[in-house]
């Protein structure tokens, strides 16, 4: 199964492209869409749907993994990123590519094993699953590469839970 792992913002989106095969990860890709602060915002969100639609088209993944957002203090930045989160939602849409999202908590539990890990071991375990040299930078990729790790440990589960569903017509 191959994954992108999504981070978003609008001054820089993360990016993580992941294979998942035999409980066995390999990295493809990674790294970041950056917008230039100066930038009309409308022109920023075109940069980010131009790039990600162009990663979509090269890489054809399975599946996008995407962090759920939740507002904070600065709720007029939050609403900047929902925009941009926004935009990758239509990408994937008008590329019939399914996209998850999963919490901070979530992908914490699925990277270290424990929701309230600090940033730092998460970092570390997602370089160790992906038998990487070193932490990718910025944070952003990082962490796009750990939201593809959550999916591909939580797709199974979302699998079985849909065919169940579809076959015995079972609600979980």
């Amino acid at each position: 199964m191959k994954i992108i792992g999504i981070d978003p913002g609008y001054a820089i989106v993360g990016f993580g492209v992941i294979s998942y095969n035999n409980m066995s990860f390999t990295t493809l890709d990674y790294g970041a869409i950056i917008t230039e602060a100066n930038t009309p915002f409308n022109k920023r969100l075109l940069h980010i749907y131009n790039e990600f639609s162009e990663l979509l088209k090269l890489h054809k993944p399975d599946a996008v993994s995407i962090e759920k957002l939740f507002f904070t203090n600065n709720q007029k930045t939050g609403i900047d990123v929902a925009q941009a989160r926004g935009i990758i939602l239509l990408a994937c849409e008008q590329n019939n590519i399914p996209c998850y999202e999963y919490t901070p908590l979530q992908v914490k539990q699925a990277v270290v094993g424990y929701g309230k890990a600090e940033k730092a071991q998460v970092m570390d375990m997602t370089k160790r699953l992906l038998k990487l040299t070193k932490v990718p930078k910025p944070d952003d990729t990082a962490d796009a590469l750990a939201i593809a790790i959550c999916h591909a440990h939580v797709a199974p589960s979302q699998l079985n839970k849909q065919l169940n569903e579809r076959l015995l017509g079972n609600k979980w």
